[in-house]
């Protein structure tokens, strides 16, 4: 007879999925993040909530990997190039701020009564920030590839390094106190071991994986490639967790050594679903993790110490920034993104309660703080987000407009503007250009545009750009909400010049013709045009047959248009070829007005493209 089942039962598992899927949307829809809603779902179904789990620490273990995949992730996206060039950011910049912080932090343990070697063990557990959330909620906010990321990321690889030094030496103050293992091993040997530990991972990383995968590869069996890519994420945060390292680090180190392999793409989508599901179990079981109990017992003092410590962080990694060079806004978000304990101050607290530096209640006391800092992050990121004014971009080398009289004025710079103006300069035609993003300007400059800064849906600037002078108003502005406040104040003010808009999608087009403007174009229109005359003919139609089909095609889209301007958005479905099979109706006639409205023949043709669309749908 089979024994009592041991480990997640099923119903706790359904718990859990349940409490993600049903608090992650609502706290994303809230603007809080996903982050904060597993925090939430963990401490709601833990064991000081609804109580459907009593163990949290043993879901903590597993989860953990899904930090470790998430990390293996990141490495495949660093190559070796890309993370050497970060090396003054990862040891200038990653050192300078946990040294600070750490020391800043250890004067108010000091301070707060605790001895030497608590303050700077409790400190030092703090600075190390929260990998899972800093990554989760810097790719959430799309900036994980920007300059402010990839620094943020090479401070969290420093972070992650530093865990080793620190376990030695909470053995060492374990040492000095009296309170050392005696069979303990001496800091030198625990630096050769981890030094050795890397340099297996590095060995095998760069002359065994890749043979292994294009034999594994070849062997066509999908299943063990997906086994394979788990087994190096594992094995290598195995060997680095032996060597008393952080398994996080293996896992990164072995994505690196991995991210210029052909591989790499195969690799990371295999991953992706056990880390996505891993990294939500680590939330939630560190949502779980907090003690309510000794948050109640000692509420006035954990709550003190978690805001003490964030806005000390905070300041310590602001001036840090600053001195760094980073910019007053980058800096700030810098400072609320970090200012949090991680789940490194698990490792090193545990270590240090096992070493005799902590006692029992001082450490269930700082991992409370450590996961309430975690907790507020979101909403400090958001606040100070919301409340931080603009940055400030400089304008060396940038004019504001004034007293413009070109014959034609650009408003919007970008690539589809750059395009519009080349004719325009062939034929020495006189343009005034405007723009509001100062880098575009600057960028422009040095290919010999003069562009001056404007916001075009300002009425005074658009008389400063010579709007009241110029025969032609050109919109090229890529936000059609933009588009249409420029062309409201266009048509009112400045009546008597022709106006043509760069148009994002059909509704654009539909209310720029309800606006009446002299000419609009769908931005992608002409090129897909030409992008579907060129692949026919490489696939083997003739040049008669490709210009037959591809008039047939505009005058198809052009019917369809006046058909929407009648019956709206809807209307003219019947006019579009789509890939279910149905009789195919017969090409329409071919339009000669070049594109700027009907030509007779075509408005002559709506009437009967719907009757044979009609008899079509009866033969169907």
């Amino acid at each position: 007879m089979a024994g009592e089942p041991s480990g997640l039962a099923l119903g706790q598992a359904v718990a859990l999925l349940t409490a993600g899927v049903a608090a992650v949307p609502l706290f994303r829809r809230l603007g809080l993040g996903s982050v904060l809603g597993y925090l939430a779902a963990g401490l709601a179904i833990g064991p000081f909530g609804l109580r459907l789990f009593s163990d949290p620490e043993s879901i903590l273990h597993v989860a953990e990997l899904g930090v470790v995949m998430f990390l293996f992730v990141i490495g495949l996206e660093m190559r070796p190039a890309k993370l050497w060039a970060l090396r003054k950011e990862i040891f200038g910049l990653g050192a300078a701020q946990v040294l600070v912080c750490g020391a800043l932090l250890s004067g108010i343990g000091v301070a707060a009564g605790l001895s030497p070697a608590m303050a700077v063990v409790g400190a030092m557990g703090f600075v190390l920030s929260s990998t899972a959330v800093i990554m989760t909620m810097l790719n959430e906010r799309g900036e994980t590839g920007t300059p402010a990321g990839q620094r943020a990321v090479s401070i969290l690889l420093l972070e992650d390094l530093a865990i080793v030094p620190l376990l030695a030496l909470v053995a060492v103050l374990a040492a000095l106190e009296g309170r050392g293992a005696a069979d303990a091993r001496p800091v030198w040997q625990v630096v050769l071991i981890g030094a050795a530990a890397v340099g297996g991972v590095i060995a095998v990383g760069k002359w065994l994986l890749n043979p292994m995968f294009r034999l594994l590869a070849s062997s066509g069996a999908r299943e063990v490639m997906t086994a394979a890519a788990l087994l190096v994420v594992l094995g290598a945060a195995l060997v680095m967790q032996v060597g008393g390292l952080s398994m996080a680090m293996g896992a990164f180190l072995a994505g690196v050594l991995l991210s210029e392999s052909s591989f790499r793409h195969q690799l990371e989508a295999d991953i992706e679903p056990f880390r996505g599901i891993l990294l939500g179990l680590f939330f939630l079981s560190v949502g779980m993790s907090l003690n309510l109990s000794v948050v109640a017992a000692q509420w006035v003092m954990i709550l003190a110490g978690t805001l003490v410590f964030m806005v000390v962080k905070a300041a310590g990694i602001y001036g840090v920034a600053r001195l760094f060079k980073a910019s007053a806004r980058e800096a700030a978000e810098r400072a609320a993104l970090f200012a949090q304990g991680g789940e490194f101050a698990f490792v090193l607290y545990a270590a240090a309660l096992a070493a005799g530096v902590l006692d029992g209640p001082t450490s269930a006391a700082m991992s409370a703080v450590v996961i309430l800092s975690m907790a507020l992050t979101p909403l400090v990121v958001m606040a100070v987000t919301r409340f931080l004014p603009e940055e400030e971009v400089s304008m060396d080398g940038v004019d504001s407009a004034a007293d413009l009289e070109g014959r034609v004025l650009i408003i919007g710079f970008g690539r589809f503007a750059q395009v519009v103006a080349q004719p325009l300069l062939a034929r020495g035609v006189d343009i005034s250009i405007i723009e509001v993003d100062v880098e575009m300007i600057q960028a422009a400059s040095k290919f010999g545009f003069k562009v001056y800064y404007g916001d075009g849906t300002r009425l005074d600037v658009l008389h400063a750009s010579g709007a009241g002078r110029a025969e032609a108003i050109v919109v090229c502005v890529d936000k059609p909400e933009v588009a249409d406040q420029i062309v409201k104040l266009a048509k009112a003010e400045f009546p008597l010049a022709k106006l043509y808009v760069r148009a994002f999608d059909r509704g654009h087009v539909l209310r720029l013709i309800e606006q009446k403007v002299d000419y609009q174009i769908r931005e992608t229109f002409e090129s897909a045009m030409a992008f579907g005359h060129a692949l026919l003919l490489d696939l083997g139609f003739s040049e008669e047959v490709a210009e037959e089909t591809m008039n047939d095609v505009r005058v198809r889209d052009e019917m369809r248009l006046e058909m929407q301007i009648v019956g709206g958005l809807t209307a003219g479905r019947s006019l579009m070829r789509g890939n279910i099979r149905t009789p195919e109706p017969a090409p329409l006639v071919q339009p000669k007005h070049g594109g700027r409205g009907l030509n007779p023949e075509a408005a002559e043709a709506i009437a009967k493209a719907q009757a044979e669309q009609k008899r079509a749908d009866a033969d169907a």
